[in-house]
């Protein structure tokens, strides 16, 4: 059974991504890179579930999503975008495989990031943020989620490949075997991966290849 939770802020942070801020219920847990289902508690909607990334930090007062919209798709996604404060979602309990490993090489497809921005938050927390890479796929420079925050964090370690332009300071296509061995030095790293599922088992077989162990390779089991 879900908890019924009131939403307190909304805000629009990319042409396309909505930051949903919301009530955390009394001894609510979850560990950062995990995600959770949620429904809208209106008529018709409640047992319309969409699973999303939590981005805030399990000892703040509340909780809040990073979520990528989808106008034209009639999930929750959209119902959120015509969401107000004040309204209520049903949030149920966290899962995931994807957590903090300490530092390493994060590799992320679109909104895939989000597991990242929670573990990144608490590796700059502990000062341990050390030599961990960022290597972000989207299609446009405007679809970069929270492009300031892994800025500040990760500096020259922040890479951007975008897929449908082409821009100086960027990578342009795909990201490859060759494009992460471009950005990476060894294979004693641990990768964390997040993305579109067929983007991931390419990426996975690329470290494989390059020599990475794959006790190595943090990822959600589909």
């Amino acid at each position: 059974m879900g908890k019924v939770v009131k939403i307190t802020d909304l805000e629009m942070i990319t042409h396309d991504v909505l930051r949903v801020t919301f009530e955390k219920p009394k001894g609510y847990s979850f560990i950062p890179g995990q995600a959770a289902d949620i429904s809208v508690n209106q008529p018709n909607w409640e047992d319309k579930k969409s699973c999303f990334t939590f981005t805030s930090l399990p000892e703040d007062e509340t909780l809040e999503f990073t979520i990528k919209t989808y106008p034209a798709r009639q999930r929750v996604t959209n119902k959120l975008l015509s969401s107000q404060v004040g309204d209520e979602i049903i949030l149920q309990d966290a899962f995931g495989d994807i957590r903090n490993q300490g530092e390493g090489v994060f590799i992320a497809g679109g909104a895939g990031v989000t597991p990242f921005i929670a573990i990144l938050k608490v590796l700059e927390q502990k000062g341990a943020v050390g030599n961990s890479k960022l290597i972000f796929a989207n299609k446009k420079a405007e679809d970069i989620i929270d492009k300031k925050f892994f800025s500040n964090i990760l500096g020259d370690n922040f890479i951007n490949v975008l897929s449908e332009e082409n821009k100086k300071g960027y990578e342009n296509g795909y990201i490859t075997t060759e494009i992460i061995k471009k950005y990476v030095d060894g294979n004693s790293d641990t990768y964390y991966l997040c993305g579109p599922p067929p983007m991931m088992n390419a990426i996975d077989e690329s470290l494989l290849s390059i020599g990475v162990n794959k006790n190595k390779i943090i990822k959600e089991s589909y």
